[in-house]
């Protein structure tokens, strides 16, 4: 495939890579992730809930195709990597939608407080 030819507008420079063993380092993916091309950044998740997780950022789209189609599914480190194209759209709405189910879940706090001062009146207390 020539570098000219285009590509699905899916695909772009950042990749999300998932089922990462917990002990795997940057060093290693770096080394692993590199044989494709470049690589501008490597961000690895830290958190409990993003641990096993990693994005890998290439200098050019080509190099981080080539990386999606031969590595989703390879096994590193005893584990099936899932490599997906990073999709910032559907991560912006999926914060928007986590923003907006928290603040309509909790009533606003002059609710809350007209609520706490209707319960003590109830129940007698000062």
């Amino acid at each position: 495939m020539s570098r000219s030819s285009k590509v699905d507008p899916q695909v772009n420079r950042a990749l999300f890579v998932k089922n990462l063993s917990y002990n795997v380092s940057t060093e290693d993916l770096f080394d692993l992730f590199g044989k494709f091309g470049p690589i501008r950044q490597i961000r690895q998740g830290i958190a409990t809930n993003t641990k096993g997780t990693a994005f890998v950022v290439y200098e050019d789209v080509m190099d981080a195709k080539s990386a999606c189609d031969k590595l989703n599914g390879f096994n590193f480190q005893n584990r099936y990597l899932v490599v997906l194209y990073h999709q910032i759209e559907r991560s912006v709405k999926a914060a928007q939608d986590r923003a907006a189910t928290a603040s309509s879940s909790q009533p606003d706090l002059a609710e809350r407080q007209e609520n706490l001062e209707k319960l003590k009146q109830e129940h007698g207390i000062d």
